[in-house]
């Protein structure tokens, strides 16, 4: 039975991620979920497990060293999967401070707590793995064509990314300099069930019920490439199985859409397909955000050609059962 600390595990990937592992490996796991619980946390993602006798869910702080040790200790942690970051960037422009403190000193004080507990005379203890979860936002703005791959200099923007990206150098410097059993994914756009209503396809659907304009930043063209959360989850899963230490791996799909692209997707399907109403005037442009990169794109062959992993589902599956859900649950979700 492997052990598994997943960090921001009530939050949107890591509530997808845990619920994923049960699918898969059914009692042949124990999961300790470390989360705040702050305002994009719910604990409802997970009322399906909430009573396995091999799930845990502790609220605290990834920052609080005495915390960690005791559940690294407690537990004999195998897998360390990090998730929990404050994650919005509008968020980091306004108030960078609490990006530094979770995402940076945070993910420090993980290594240290996962690096003291593992650590033995003749390096570390077999079978351990530290998996932090980046961003392709730590890439920086990408032209109209080609793709970032692992080896793209690392070149973030704004305050979110900046943060991102500290705690990505500082696992790979754990792992050059000590040995440390990490590795690194960066994953495109997310989207499916449990995302908070402030990022963009929650929001337009929220919106949309609520008779609300849809805000589009700019013009509308920024792209970024969407992967169905599933996907993300699966390409954790085998990167923690199978993922060289020490290595990084992109996670994409390929399914590059602007903004505007998404807010018209989602008030047809709306429209068409669940007979809401839905005012051609929804659509409104406001002042483009702060350092907007302009598009995000990656190469996610090496994955692929290393693991075996590709996608499954495609994005208008993606969008359609994304839709559904938040239908079905509007009242379960923290406004």
């Amino acid at each position: 039975m492997k052990t598994y600390l997943v960090t921001g595990g009530a939050g949107f990937i890591g509530s997808n991620f845990i619920l994923y592992l049960y699918q898969v490996y059914g009692n042949d796991i124990e999961v300790i979920n470390l989360d705040l619980l702050t305002y994009a946390g719910n604990l409802f993602y997970l009322k399906a497990i909430e009573n396995d006798p091999d799930y845990h869910f502790i609220q605290g702080d990834i920052c609080n060293t005495k915390l960690v040790e005791d559940i690294m200790k407690t537990y004999d942690i195998d897998y360390v999967v990090h998730f929990a970051a404050e994650s919005h960037v509008d968020k980091s422009i306004k108030d960078t401070d609490v990006f530094a403190k979770t995402n940076i000193m945070g993910t420090l004080n993980l290594l240290n707590c996962a690096k003291k507990s593992w650590e033995i005379d003749n390096g570390f203890k077999t079978g351990k793995k530290f998996l932090y979860i980046s961003t392709d936002e730590v890439y920086g703005e990408l032209g109209k064509e080609g793709y970032f791959t692992e080896t793209s200099p690392i070149s973030p923007r704004n305050p979110y990314s900046a943060s991102k990206a500290s705690g990505d150098m500082m696992t790979k410097a754990y792992s050059e300099t000590y040995g440390f059993p990490a590795v690194r994914t960066r994953c495109s756009n997310n989207f499916g069930p449990h995302q908070f209503y402030e990022k963009l396809i929650p929001l337009y659907i929220k919106n949309c019920l609520l008779n609300k304009k849809l805000p589009v930043y700019g013009d509308g063209s920024a792209v970024r490439d969407w992967i169905y959360v599933s996907d993300h989850c699966s390409a954790i899963d085998l990167v923690l199985q199978s993922g060289k230490l020490g290595e990084v791996y992109n996670i994409g799909s390929h399914n590059e859409k602007t903004t505007l692209e998404i807010a018209k997707t989602v008030t047809e399907i709306l429209k068409n397909e669940y007979t809401i109403k839905i005012p051609e005037d929804r659509i409104a442009f406001v002042k483009d955000r702060k350092g907007h990169d302009r598009r995000y794109a990656i190469d996610s062959s090496k994955i692929g050609r290393e693991l075996g992993w590709k996608p499954c589902k495609t994005f208008d599956e993606g969008i359609r059962e994304t839709i559904k859900w938040y239908l079905n649950h509007m009242d379960a979700i923290k406004d």
